[in-house]
């Protein structure tokens, strides 16, 4: 099934090649080139919030909402070979300064309305795209080879993250984020709309949100607030843009 999944894959790209949705050029459905002339985030964040890039660029803009709204879903997998560098790159002094080990990633839910709307939440899709690339930068070697920091975040498993998407549940159906300008209304709107499932699964636990773009924060501070209540050790979040 892999085989000839990989053969239609390669037919589609003959047909129909794969080209920089923002400068057109053959490649990846966002380029490098494009990647690496858009600026790091640069507006300030909480402490414990990461994003990668600025958000007001036009190709980091453009592409998240072809992500988001428009079903571009293989854009999911190159945000998230980005985020995984810069998580490598925050772990290599958390694991060792703050213990955080054996990662729980948890992508930021839709509320049940918006996600029938949309078919699919694009923070899930980057955490299944961060599972597989772990998998395949991490777990192909045997564990003996690899460094003492690698096999620090494992899991008893030999998993580098556990992906959890029943546990952080969104209760109610606020007015979009985005539409609201103030910070402190933005607070105010999202109090009370997540949940905590299954708590046990996360009690003492190290976890890292997922989202695509943070403005205010507000989403992932109230994310991280009801996480912590439910017994979370420390809660990390990345996203894609600010």
């Amino acid at each position: 099934m892999d085989f000839l999944n990989t053969i239609i894959k390669n037919i589609l790209n003959i047909i129909f090649p794969t080209k920089c949705i923002f400068c057109g050029k053959d490649d990846k459905d966002l380029c490098l080139s494009c990647l690496t002339e858009a600026p790091s985030a640069e507006r300030e964040s909480a402490k414990w919030i990461f994003p990668l890039y600025d958000y007001r660029h036009p190709a980091i803009k453009k592409s998240l909402w072809l992500l988001k709204y428009k079903g571009k879903k293989r854009l999911a997998n190159i945000f998230a070979e980005m985020i995984y560098e810069k998580i490598l790159e925050e772990l290599s002094e958390l694991s060792v300064l703050e213990n955080f080990t054996e990662i729980i990633l948890i992508p930021i839910p839709l509320s049940p309305k918006r996600y029938r709307e949309r078919g699919y939440n694009q923070a899930e899709l980057i955490c299944k795209e961060l599972v597989r690339i772990s998998k395949t930068k991490h777990l192909t070697p045997p564990a003996s080879h690899s460094s003492p920091l690698q096999q620090s975040w494992r899991g008893a498993g030999g998993e580098v993250f556990i992906l959890e998407t029943n546990i952080l549940i969104k209760i109610k159906e606020r007015e979009h984020q985005a539409r609201i300008k103030n910070r402190n209304e933005r607070l105010k709107n999202i109090i009370g709309s997540f949940e905590a499932k299954r708590s046990e699964l996360i009690k003492n636990r190290n976890i890292i949100l997922i989202d695509d773009i943070t403005t205010t924060g507000a989403t992932l501070s109230e994310a991280r607030k009801v996480l912590k209540q439910a017994g979370a050790r420390k809660v990390i979040a990345f996203t894609v843009a600010h």
